[in-house]
């Protein structure tokens, strides 16, 4: 009796594993696909938001203290900057810190929260430069096997006297242009942050005249790289710089336009861009001026 009955079990365990549909399969792929697509647009979202936490972490793009005007960019070379700048303002002078997480994309983009609040943190119990970039230092170097290393350029500007004092932590070197021409690379600091947790870093400093420039950038700026494989550099960097600055030096002419913070920055970024064409980025770019007023040029 049971061996009977057997065909019958045969049968339907048979038509149990049959194939779905064609259009059964369809309809399941196209709700695979809207489900992808819902996140892909959440995942978009949330990488906006992130930017935006980013921008507000940094300073805004245009500041002026006094005589001395300050602009500042970031360009991200996937969705989310490893780069910041940022400005604090204390009661004996402005402190301004451009750094770069090594790395790019989200990887990079997701330190920076927490490195512009262990300088914040250091800033608060730190009277020095010097002691602020080992603080951060000591910090970075106690998560070291997950933060990745940091180039810093950390500065305090009296803007009553034009005393700058500034750290350079790794940091490619900044500009500074004087007003005759002259040129200096201020590169007093020590290692990249995150190397050694005992490393000394010491400060430098310079006094910002009247019509004198600081440039302070990432090496996403000299690294970015043209058709033929040619780097911006150095050199071109400077060149621009004095171009922007109206001529200051060997090569440009007056460029009224450009003798603002903000038209420099826009300038030296438009020759980079303009040098790369269509390549990509190769990296984050961060730029930011810091300009001293000539005494006979008028306050907006």
């Amino acid at each position: 009796m049971s061996a009977a009955r057997l065909p019958t079990r045969q049968a339907i365990d048979i038509r149990s594993h049959r194939k779905p549909s064609a259009t059964a399969r369809r309809r399941e792929l196209e709700l695979k696909l809207t489900e992808l697509q819902q996140h892909y647009a959440e995942l978009r979202t949330e990488i906006f938001e992130a930017a935006q936490v980013h921008r507000r972490l940094c300073a805004p793009r245009q500041l002026r203290f006094g005589d001395f005007e300050v602009a500042s960019e970031i360009f991200a070379v996937r969705h989310l900057p490893g780069d910041f700048f940022t400005v604090q303002q204390q009661y004996d002078g402005v402190v301004f810190a451009l750094g770069d997480i090594c790395g790019k994309g989200l990887a990079a983009g997701m330190w920076t929260t927490h490195l512009v609040g262990l300088l914040g943190a250091r800033m608060a119990v730190n009277a020095t430069l010097e002691g602020i970039v080992a603080g951060v230092n000591r910090d970075i170097c106690l998560l070291k096997s997950f933060m990745p290393l940091v180039s810093l350029f950390i500065a305090k500007l009296d803007h009553n006297t034009g005393l700058v004092k500034y750290c350079s932590a790794g940091h490619p070197p900044a500009f500074l242009l004087r007003a005759n021409g002259e040129l200096e690379l201020l590169s007093d600091g020590g290692m990249l942050l995150g190397v050694v947790a005992a490393a000394p870093y010491v400060c430098g400093s310079f006094t910002l005249g009247e019509g004198d420039v600081l440039m302070v950038y990432s090496d996403g700026i000299t690294e970015s790289q043209n058709v033929a494989g040619e780097e911006f550099g150095y050199g071109r960097l400077e060149d621009q710089l004095r171009r922007a600055a109206g001529g200051a030096g060997r090569v440009g002419t007056e460029t009224p336009q450009c003798r603002t913070a903000d038209g420099m920055l826009f300038s030296v970024l438009g020759a980079v861009q303009d040098f790369a064409a269509a390549c990509p980025l190769v990296d984050d770019m961060s730029l930011a001026v810091i300009r001293r007023q000539p005494a006979e040029q008028p306050t907006a």
